[in-house]
């Protein structure tokens, strides 16, 4: 099955587990940093919006925001919650906006679903304006390597429990059972391939973060005790270079 057709499958699972106030990682953490980061900005790109819950917050603070995402039932939802941004269906991989056009993008946690990952940075760079700002969200790479995952090794005395990195340079693909009966498509790429393709499209590194869970999201896993010393969230602002 295509990613858009899991998507389109799972797409109530994520409404329901992930937005609307449900998730501590986005009510703690992304969204507060994401209206940081872009207030002021006139014009933003939502780049897979979801049901839309990033651009109602940056539409609240002020700005224009037109979400687009490629499953049907996400926008559907985000025309439903409305709150000001404008929602349409699309893809990443052809922006139905004009050239040099937003001050702004942002994608949160999506191109690590993304095959045709040049393509969609080629798009990003295309829309935003001379100095525009792109807001890129990205599960770590560390935490996305496959195989990677805590480890409860009981056969060294004191018993240890660490974070295994899976084969962390190798580019690949793989579907993951996120939760009993829900199987979701990632594409694993090293942070190397994303900051060389940003660079190669014109699109300068500013800042990176590599903050640590929330408290609500680490309440939620006592049981990993270091939970809190392993980054599950990668943010980088790029600007675009003027001409």
């Amino acid at each position: 099955m295509s990613n858009n057709g899991l998507w389109d499958k799972y797409a109530q699972w994520w409404i329901d587990g992930f937005t609307d106030g449900a998730d501590p990682e986005y009510v703690e953490q992304i969204i507060p940093l994401a209206l940081e980061e872009l207030e002021g900005r006139r014009t933003i790109l939502d780049v897979g919006c979801g049901d839309g819950q990033i651009a109602r917050a940056l539409t609240k603070q002020g700005s224009q925001v037109l979400g687009i995402d490629p499953t049907q039932m996400h926008i559907d939802i985000a025309h439903e919650r409305g709150g000001g941004p404008t929602f349409l269906l699309g893809s990443a991989t052809s922006l139905p906006v004009e050239d040099a056009s937003q001050d702004a993008v942002i994608a949160c946690l999506v191109f690590e679903h993304i095959d045709e990952v040049d393509a969609a940075i080629a798009e990003v760079s295309r829309v935003l304006k001379p100095g525009g700002q792109f807001s890129f969200f990205l599960n770590h790479p560390l935490l996305q390597t496959p195989g990677s995952g805590w480890i409860d090794d009981h056969i060294i005395d004191p018993p240890e429990q660490y974070w295994r990195i899976g084969p962390y340079l190798v580019e690949a693909e793989s579907i993951e059972e996120v939760e009993l009966g829900v199987f979701i498509r990632f594409i694993h790429r090293p942070l190397s391939r994303y900051i060389n393709t940003l660079l190669a499209h014109g699109l300068r590194l500013e800042r990176m973060l590599e903050p640590s869970p929330p408290q609500g999201f680490l309440d939620r896993a006592p049981e990993y005790q270091l939970a809190h010393t392993v980054p599950r969230l990668l943010y980088l602002r790029l600007v675009k270079a003027h001409d």
